[in-house]
């Protein structure tokens, strides 16, 4: 149904049979395994992905981690727009710039890592006390409307015009997280939870990609 570009990196291509998923490195049993590029640039993939489109391979295509540039620079020559840019976005990279954008341009947006920090902590990209799970701005919304702070950010995303894929693997979590279409947040509650933004970023390959042996920065 959707088949996405999941970073603007394009990586030397690892064969099926010796490695998959072929992951960021491209020799693992290096003495010091690192990312090795090639040199496709994004029109060439996009084009690739166009004509997976054109022979019934996918249904709609769209990418990933792109900014508004990256997404002009695409809409000046794609032929199928995409249907779907998937970013990192929560309460504290709330990319609005990009969001009106995409509104604009008819692309939906889909934000990952919706409660921010959480997925990231076991993975020593983020600490406990960067979740905005334990605002308590958040608290306190969660608290008025009788919710779990997971669902007041959910309620956020959709609300201010996403579609969410939080990460979870309770059952509790999982029905918890879907619970979030029989309420709404009034203007001034989406009103405090934004102003929670700070341009925090936790999936940022200019900072994950040095522990590779590499540096691979797509942000200023």
């Amino acid at each position: 149904d959707l088949y996405l570009i999941h970073f603007p990196i394009a990586l030397k291509f690892v064969p099926f049979e010796e490695r998959y998923p072929p992951e960021w490195v491209y020799d693992p049993d290096t003495a010091e395994p690192r990312m090795e590029y090639a040199r496709v640039t994004m029109q060439e993939t996009w084009e690739a992905m166009e004509k997976l489109a054109d022979n019934g391979k996918a249904r709609n295509i769209g990418l990933c981690n792109v900014n508004t540039q990256g997404l002009r620079d695409l809409l000046n020559y794609a032929r199928i727009p995409p249907a779907v840019l998937q970013v990192e976005r929560h309460a504290y990279l709330q990319q609005s710039k990009l969001l009106r954008m995409c509104e604009e341009e008819g692309i939906a947006v889909t934000g990952f890592s919706p409660l921010g920090s959480s997925s990231y902590v076991e993975l020593d990209m983020a600490t406990k006390s960067d979740s905005a799970l334990d605002e308590p701005i958040v608290a306190a919304v969660a608290a008025k409307y009788g919710k779990s702070p997971a669902q007041v950010l959910l309620r956020w995303g959709v609300q201010t015009g996403a579609s969410v894929i939080p990460k979870s693997v309770k059952q509790n979590r999982l029905i918890e997280n879907l619970d979030i279409f029989g309420f709404s947040l009034s203007d001034e509650d989406i009103e405090k939870l934004s102003s929670l933004e700070k341009g925090r970023r936790f999936n940022d390959p200019g900072d994950f990609t040095q522990g590779m042996n590499s540096f691979c920065p797509i942000y200023d």
